[in-house]
């Protein structure tokens, strides 16, 4: 297939299948990242949150049981590979989380909001993946450059697993299954949770598209002729990629990215269908559309930033247990606890 297709046709149709099923995840299961803070904040609802952390430790699960098995190796991915600078994850963290709660939506969100025929997404999607790209490459570049350096490679695996079978002599591989195990039993231990069986099936649909990413992406690495890296899911960069390939196409390669991006956007189009939620929605209101605007920008600066988003350092870094994950996770969590308190309450003190 590799030799037939090319190694880049075969990573986007692997990124392509994952997109899919994250995809169908958000339409069907309401799988959401900024949902799942504003429960917990303002509805005393932690649920959805749960969703996440299952979704995470399945992740965990099998990416660690895939590196047992010796289908994947975490090392080969930026995310353990590259040096880690916590300024970044915080900064980036915040502002993707401040901008993520602005605009309504993160960008895999938008994607699948967009799915739905909710065309202000369009508008997040677009002005996210501009944004990303203007950072990565474009006039924003040199800043970020000159404030956060250019990373480099670390000198050892920036790895929890990593770093505590170094500690302690016992195996990477059941470190990370352990983390990965104690994080379901914590999730799991919630009755109300196990009780939704449709949130409890799709979080580890979340978790398995991760983990296929990985390993697909692994066997294109280890058996193809482009010596493609190793990438998982994310939904910023490869916004901006995706939106290059379709003004560009004949002068440029499919990647996985671009296939993930594609693969959200019609597993949404397709649960939004069996739900009966397909609709045709715009904004009537200048100053939402302002807010989505001035939101997604600052998500595409952020996850540049932070080498991430809410799915990239959320899900797919988290799942190899990279140093990066739970403090950019924790960042974006309280970027977005601050947005949403601006969007509901407004910042004037309390009488």
């Amino acid at each position: 297939m590799l030799e037939a297709w090319g190694d880049e046709n075969v990573a986007a149709v692997v990124g392509l299948g994952g997109g899919i099923l994250l995809g169908l995840a958000a339409r069907l299961g309401r799988f959401c990242t900024l949902g799942a803070i504003e429960d917990f904040l303002y509805g005393n609802n932690d649920l959805r949150l749960r969703r996440w952390g299952l979704a995470i430790a399945t992740a965990i699960i099998g990416s660690f049981g895939l590196m047992a098995a010796g289908a994947f190796d975490p090392t080969e991915s930026f995310y353990i590979s590259g040096a880690w600078s916590p300024a970044a994850s915080i900064i980036g963290g915040l502002i993707f989380g401040y901008g993520m709660a602005i605009a309504g939506n993160c960008g895999f969100g938008a994607l699948a909001r967009l799915g739905g025929g909710d065309l202000r997404s369009f508008v997040i999607v677009l002005v996210m993946g501009m944004a990303a790209y203007a950072t990565i490459s474009g006039p924003l570049a040199p800043l970020r450059l000159a404030v956060f350096g250019n990373g480099g490679v670390a000198t050892e695996p920036t790895g929890i697993a990593h770093l505590i079978g170094g500690a302690t002599g016992i195996s990477i591989p059941l470190a990370g299954l352990l983390i990965g195990l104690a994080i379901a039993l914590a999730v799991l231990a919630n009755a109300d949770f196990i009780k939704d069986k449709r949130a409890v099936f799709w979080s580890a649909v979340v978790g398995l598209a991760v983990v296929m990413g990985w390993a697909g992406m692994q066997f294109i690495h280890d058996t193809g002729f482009s010596d493609l890296p190793i990438v998982g899911h994310t939904f910023s960069a490869p916004l901006g990629e995706a939106i290059l390939y379709g003004m560009t196409s004949s002068a440029r390669t499919l990647s996985f990215g671009i296939g993930s991006v594609a693969g959200v956007w019609i597993g949404a189009f397709i649960g939004s269908l069996i739900k009966g939620h397909f609709r045709w929605e715009a904004c009537e209101d200048p100053r939402e559309l302002r807010r989505q605007i001035f939101g997604a920008g600052m998500m595409g600066v952020g996850a540049v930033i932070a080498l991430g988003c809410s799915i990239g350092q959320g899900l797919s870094a988290f799942s190899i247990l990279a140093f990066s994950a739970p403090v950019t996770f924790a960042a974006i969590f309280a970027g977005a606890a601050v947005g949403l308190r601006h969007i509901i309450m407004g910042f004037a003190p309390a009488e």
